[in-house]
């Protein structure tokens, strides 16, 4: 990708001080969603890493993560299949506890989503410390599907997420902060 198209998307990105709590600087993606020149140079990044392979299915992460998998899927001609949080998925479900800061959270996906050596790209908007992506990658290992990789439109790279994702796909970002 072109660095000014790089550029164009990084200065769209608005950082929101304080927010969800004091002393978290919050990189809202909200005005590159907006605007559809600046969506379409973000999922036209993203799918640059995947471009010489075949892709059949498309995991998104909640909430975010849906609006940037599903966007690559309908382009690459795959499904999109949904990882969302405990309780949310309406048929029958795996599901993998992993660690926050403060406690444990879960996420879950069907388990007929993914079948066996279907070729699967891992899609969310956002890498920071990275227990809910490497939880999304549990899932998708289970599942006896070939991961190709992982792709994020942001990561935060000074909270080492990166370090956290030890799935053997590569792991791609399209922003580094």
């Amino acid at each position: 990708m072109l660095s000014e198209s790089l550029d164009q998307l990084r200065s769209a990105v608005r950082n929101v001080p304080d927010f969800p709590k004091p002393g978290i600087l919050f990189k809202d993606i909200t005005p590159v969603l907006a605007d559809a020149r600046l969506m379409n140079l973000a999922i036209d990044g993203m799918l640059e890493f995947f471009a010489d392979q075949k892709v059949d299915k498309v995991v998104g992460i909640d909430a975010r993560g849906f609006i940037f998998g599903a966007l690559m899927a309908q382009r690459l001609g795959a499904g999109f299949v949904p990882v969302r949080k405990k309780g949310k998925l309406p048929w029958k479900t795996r599901g993998v506890d992993y660690s926050l800061e403060y406690g444990t959270n879960s996420v879950e996906m069907h388990v007929d989503a993914l079948a066996p050596g279907e070729r699967v790209v891992l899609a969310d908007d956002l890498l920071a410390t990275g227990g809910t992506a490497d939880a999304a990658l549990q899932l998708i290992r289970e599942s006896g599907a070939t991961l190709l990789g992982s792709v994020f439109f942001i990561e935060l790279a000074f909270l080492e997420g990166r370090q956290k994702l030890s799935h053997g796909g590569s792991i791609h970002s399209l922003l580094t902060f």
